[in-house]
């Protein structure tokens, strides 16, 4: 993230001249990719990827109600910000397996720690909500 200049301001050197890359400006690739890895599907394949390598029906299976089209989609994203890495073997039928690449143990080695933080404090989100269904009704 930036420190200087505005959100406007990053990222929108040309390829000669580039300036730091800031989530909050709206060009700036870097949000794209924190998209990719914050968003629902993203967060649980990542997250479903940090336990083992997986084959596609097994990723499926862990991330619960995510469609074929979706994990497909997903897992594109992941590969291409290189964060995933599919390996396809010449077998018959043919097995792919999909693993965290270095950069995206290390990305979601933090984001478990969110996933973590946010199962142990549910207990105190469920009664937020209790209260703040309570003040409303």
């Amino acid at each position: 993230m930036t420190t200087h200049g505005t959100a406007e301001e990053a990222c929108d050197g040309g390829a000669d001249e580039q300036l730091p890359f800031d989530v909050f400006a709206r060009s700036c690739p870097s949000r794209e990719i924190l998209g990719h890895v914050t968003g629902r599907w993203g967060a649980l394949t990542l997250g479903a990827l940090s336990e083992d390598t997986l084959r596609f029906n097994e990723l499926r299976r862990r991330v619960d109600g995510v469609s074929e089209k979706m994990l497909s989609q997903t897992l594109h994203a992941l590969e291409r910000d290189g964060l995933v890495h599919r390996e396809a073997q010449p077998t018959n039928p043919p097995r792919v397996d999909y693993r965290l690449t270095p950069l995206g143990q290390e990305i979601t080695e933090r984001l478990m720690g969110l996933i973590e933080l946010v199962e142990a404090r549910m207990p105190d989100v469920l009664t937020a909500r209790r209260a703040y269904d309570a003040e409303q009704a």
